[in-house]
């Protein structure tokens, strides 16, 4: 949005023209989320309170987690206000991949917002059905991968590329619209699985958000891509701001969500951060790297996988509890010990995942 004054203005004085380079509009959109974050989240979290918009604990659960009925949740709301106003400001609005994300981000949260409104506000345990839910995460799902895969520019945008092989790209076709759909629905359910302990999800989320942001700036310009044999893919670096401004806003909402919580991210936050991670990484044509950044999401998903299948096939369970956090709980982890194991684990998955920029 502003980027447009900034041309105008360009004609009257020359110095507004730093605001068309990327990394300062995404330094700008990390500050902006950031600093919404932290100015509004003592008011927002005050008004939940108010509201009496409390998490309810499952009894089922993990018996430490019984003192944290009646926290605040529905949190993420704030951290999608953060991203989405500080996209809206500062990215190239013309720009199909940054309407394409921010879509994504609203609809998904939209969805979760439903969910935790039925849960916590109505009464109803069971929220928005898990058949209502994944119904309209696939109609979403569906039409942004109908959508990226009709507008692609160039063939780069539909093949799949496997890291540590340079010539090794595998032209998809229509399989690219079944690939970008589980994309993004998938790794939108699999961080509300992992959002099940106090900064868990949204640590994880801002590592990748912000390793998403670095890859989509070098799969932007064509003399990196040339450089390091990675995909070119036009406009994608533009996707720097929204990148940014998910770590600012989730940087922001951990100041409150750190142990022991003051709110809770809520549905509203899960399904959207794992919705946008997921298309961004389709965009910037990097779905394997990300499947290895994102370790920590995957064997959360792969653990209640696991241990659904096992118990109606055997009767047995493989963990304690899934998914998988809570099968340490109860192997008496103290909660941060779990919590900053699971952020190292990010961390070493994250920078390996960049390595593979390289190896090639």
């Amino acid at each position: 949005m502003l980027l447009w004054l900034a041309d105008y203005l360009q004609q009257y004085y020359s110095g507004f023209g730093v605001f068309k380079y990327l990394t300062l509009r995404g330094i700008l959109g990390v500050m902006t989320s950031l600093g919404i974050s932290l100015l509004l989240g003592p008011w927002f979290i005050r008004k939940l309170n108010q509201l009496q918009i409390g998490q309810t604990v499952r009894d089922d659960g993990p018996e430490s987690h019984l003192s944290k009925s009646g926290t605040p949740t529905m949190g993420g709301t704030l951290i999608l206000f953060s991203i989405i106003f500080s996209a809206l400001l500062w990215s190239d609005l013309s720009n199909r991949f940054v309407l394409i994300v921010i879509s994504v981000t609203f609809g998904f949260g939209l969805i979760g917002w439903v969910d935790d409104y039925r849960k916590v506000v109505e009464k109803n345990s069971k929220g928005l059905p898990a058949k209502w839910k994944y119904f309209w995460q696939s109609i979403l799902g569906l039409a942004v991968a109908v959508a990226l895969y009709s507008t692609a520019v160039v063939p780069e945008e539909t093949k799949l590329y496997i890291p540590f092989f340079k010539h090794v790209a595998i032209d998809l076709g229509f399989f690219y619209i079944i690939l970008t759909y589980f994309m993004i629905v998938g790794f939108s359910n699999a961080v509300n699985l992992t959002d099940g302990l106090d900064g868990l999800a949204i640590m994880p989320s801002v590592m990748i958000g912000s390793a998403l942001g670095l890859i989509a700036y070098l799969v932007g310009n064509f003399n990196f891509a040339s450089y390091l044999n990675i995909p070119f893919v036009p406009g994608a670096g533009e996707l720097v701001i929204f990148c940014g401004a998910l770590a600012g806003a989730g940087l922001g909402f951990l100041w409150f969500n750190t142990y022991p919580a003051q709110v809770f991210m809520g549905d509203v936050g899960a399904l959207a951060l794992g919705a946008a991670l997921g298309v961004i990484a389709v965009i910037v044509r990097h779905e394997v790297v990300f499947f290895i950044m994102s370790g920590v999401f995957v064997m959360e998903t792969v653990s209640v996988i696991l241990q659904v299948a096992s118990f109606q096939l055997t009767g047995r369970r493989i963990f304690r509890m899934a998914p998988l956090h809570h099968h340490f709980e109860l192997k008496g982890w103290p909660e941060p010990r779990v919590i900053v194991r699971f952020w190292i684990i990010t961390v070493m998955l994250v920078l390996f995942g960049l390595a593979t920029l390289k190896l090639r």
